[in-house]
């Protein structure tokens, strides 16, 4: 079931935030209250009075501060709490990028029994904690990040039986459309030689969808503007979405073989790609967040509305609304204002800003459609008539 938030995201940081729940006391009593819509002038960690942490955040793999997925989810935690008078607290399972299913149970137990009323839990590896969680805490709600439904029980194929936990709301975004738009982006500029990085090992539906509609929009700009172009294609060295020497290494041979720009889509794996872009002065797309703050390579970024899909989540709990979003799937994309480029970072110089709202338009519209690829789109994806994939396994 899809919810149409494109008017409650863009308005939430001014409008809907401060109306859910308690809000930060001020000084004047003839003036609102300060809206706080910068994540970075709120700490990551505060000292709750009475010991407790009403809204808890349990990491994926990673770094909490990967300038990616985990910080712009935590970022929505932080900017909810810090404006609605709330206190919160993040848990890293032990383990770390290691962490197993018990680990994640321990973290979101711990979460709860320090007094969380709502459990945001980001990415797909939390499903079976999850199902754990939410059934031992029946009156805590949770929050599913990149996630979907979950079930006490999935029968032989892996579906679910029965009704999904009313008190787990998944909440996922259409990264096809974004990729999308990066790889039709990437060709309008003239880069011709291509690559794509991504996390979680060729299993995580979220990166998966970033590839196959990078891969499909380097197609469609390919196609328009009658150009032929190559595209090195990996999920190597992104199980754990962390930096190493290796995944460098791989990116350092793509550009010395010609790659011009590599997209990444894996968390921290962004340091590695974008460390080997400056050694050969090359380029990145980032993803997640607006990531050309963070390396002057970044020629653009696949955003996707983290930070405000979260807060959004979790003020229907505060609002008593969470039964609207709790055991149902919702999967926002470029119709909710979900999904996109970020203009206000703009280099690009053979695209322009008018010419991109234009084509974001008909994403809107639905004139243009993006193949999701099924539940898991292909982690080794076929040439199209104008782009040529070589997959590296």
């Amino acid at each position: 079931m899809k919810k149409v938030l494109a008017l409650i995201l863009a308005l939430m940081m001014a409008l809907s935030l401060v109306a859910c729940g308690g809000t930060p006391s001020s000084d004047d009593g003839d003036k609102d209250p300060e809206v706080i819509t910068d994540p970075t002038k709120i700490p990551d960690e505060m000292t709750s009075e009475d010991g407790k942490y009403q809204v808890a955040f349990i990491t994926d793999v990673g770094d909490l501060k990967d300038q990616s997925f985990n910080e712009g989810t935590y970022d929505g935690v932080k900017l909810y709490a810090a404006n609605n008078g709330k206190s919160y607290k993040y848990y890293r399972p032990g383990g770390g990028n290691e962490a197993t299913d018990d680990d994640r149970i321990e973290a979101m137990k711990l979460a709860c029994d320090n007094g969380a009323e709502v459990v945001v839990a980001a990415g797909f590896l939390q499903e079976n904690a999850l199902v754990a969680a939410a059934q031992a805490y029946p009156d805590v709600n949770f929050v599913f990040i990149d996630g979907y439904p979950v079930y006490k029980e999935k029968d032989a194929e892996g579906k679910g039986i029965g009704d999904p936990l009313p008190n787990v709301a998944g909440v996922a975004f259409q990264e096809e459309q974004a990729g999308y738009l990066a790889g039709y982006a990437a060709v309008k500029d003239g880069y011709t030689k291509l690559g794509y990085t991504g996390g979680g090992g060729g299993t995580n539906p979220a990166c998966n969808r970033y590839g196959y509609g990078f891969l499909q929009g380097a197609e469609a700009a390919a196609a328009e503007m009658g150009v032929k172009v190559e595209m090195n294609y990996s999920f190597l060295y992104g199980g754990s979405f962390s930096a190493s020497n290796e995944l460098q290494t791989m990116a350092t041979g793509w550009y010395q073989n010609g790659t011009e720009v590599i997209f990444c889509a894996g968390g921290s794996m962004f340091a590695s790609v974008t460390a080997a872009a400056a050694a050969e002065d090359a380029k990145v797309i980032g993803v997640g967040v607006a990531q050309s703050y963070q390396s002057a390579t970044v020629v653009t970024s696949a955003l996707k509305g983290l930070a405000d899909a979260t807060s959004w989540a979790i003020g229907q709990h505060y609002a008593g609304t969470f039964d609207k979003i709790g055991g149902v799937s919702t999967s926002l994309g470029a119709k909710d204002n979900a999904v996109g480029l970020p203009t206000a970072t703009w280099s690009l110089e053979g695209w322009s800003v008018e010419e991109y709202e234009a084509m974001f338009a008909k994403m809107v519209s639905g004139e243009i459609k993006v193949d999701a690829g099924g539940d898991l789109a292909p982690a080794a994806p076929e040439s199209t008539a104008n782009v040529t994939v070589n997959v590296i396994a």
